[in-house]
């Protein structure tokens, strides 16, 4: 496609329309006038050989071609605002920008606090969004990675990204304060017997100790499944059942929640959690600075 050809600026028409569904909303947020939306739409469905927003009853409703184009046209848009914002020095203390991460419950409790307050401190006009991660993004991960600045995970999910490790932690075992059935230490044969509570629990969403487990030969009885971490011990409290956590997070659990954490009888391997991007940050100025952010943030982890 010869995008000479191609008036870019349709593309922030057609993300206010696939946004605000209305032509009349669409041309409130794009500062033009309603038939000036209206002519832009009409170029568009000429364009993608489709109505893209179609009436139904008082409302307008996508057509699934426009469906599919939704998060397209926002990762496209972002791309270009990073092209026109690039600049070749960036200066934290007068910046405005948004930087976003893609992490877990984990590494919010873990290192969450630390990241805010570099920035509060040293980049004040800066936000920072965090958004919980999910199965499906670390499947489309390098699209994800083109819209959002970094990706914390440990190793064992990702390849073909740039990546910096952040600091390393180690697997424990979960059970409840008052289950006699365990003493001072957890045995195999129990693992391979006790109810399993399970973190992030598929094909491509099982955490590495979990694999590891599973290639020693201990199958679990998953009896309970949840895709966060925060939410494991009160899952554990009050039961016989049993869960891998990390050492860092377990440290933080209060002790009136009637949990203990215990070595795990297996060898599990280290958690070597790392930050995550797409190649084409790697000289971006203002990323350097988030990477650096995060890297201090850490630096207590690694002592």
């Amino acid at each position: 496609m010869n995008l000479a050809r191609l008036d870019l600026n349709l593309l922030v028409t057609l993300d206010a329309l696939l946004q605000q569904r209305s032509v009349t909303r669409a041309a409130d947020q794009v500062g033009l006038s309603q038939p000036a939306v209206s002519a832009q739409l009409a170029r568009l469905r000429r364009h993608f050989h489709d109505e893209l927003l179609t009436r139904v009853g008082n409302q307008y409703r996508l057509t699934p071609l426009a469906a599919q184009l939704a998060e397209r046209v926002r990762v496209a848009l972002s791309g270009v605002e990073r092209v026109f914002a690039a600049d070749p020095v960036f200066d934290p203390a007068a910046a405005t920008r948004e930087f976003s991460m893609v992490v877990s419950d984990y590494s919010i409790v873990v290192l969450g606090a630390q990241i805010a307050a570099l920035l509060a401190a040293e980049a004040p006009g800066c936000r920072l969004r965090l958004t919980a991660n999910t199965p499906r993004q670390i499947d489309m991960v390098d699209q994800v990675l083109v819209n959002t600045d970094l990706l914390l995970m440990p190793h064992g999910f990702l390849e073909g990204l740039s990546y910096r490790d952040v600091y390393s932690d180690e697997w424990v075992c979960l059970v409840s304060a008052d289950n006699d059935d365990v003493g001072a230490e957890l045995t195999v044969g129990q693992l391979q017997t006790m109810p399993w509570v399970l973190t992030y629990h598929g094909t491509t969403a099982s955490t590495p100790a979990a694999r590891q487990m599973r290639m020693l030969g201990i199958e679990p009885h998953v009896q309970v499944v949840t895709e966060t971490f925060l939410t494991v011990p009160v899952l554990i409290a009050g039961t016989k059942r049993v869960a891998l956590f990390q050492r860092l997070l377990a440290e933080t659990i209060p002790q009136d929640l009637g949990v203990r954490s215990l070595p795990c009888p297996f060898a599990a391997g280290p958690l070597l959690e790392a930050m995550w991007w797409h190649p084409i940050h790697d000289d971006d100025p203002e990323h350097r600075y988030l990477r650096d952010v995060v890297d201090r943030a850490a630096a207590g982890l690694r002592t």
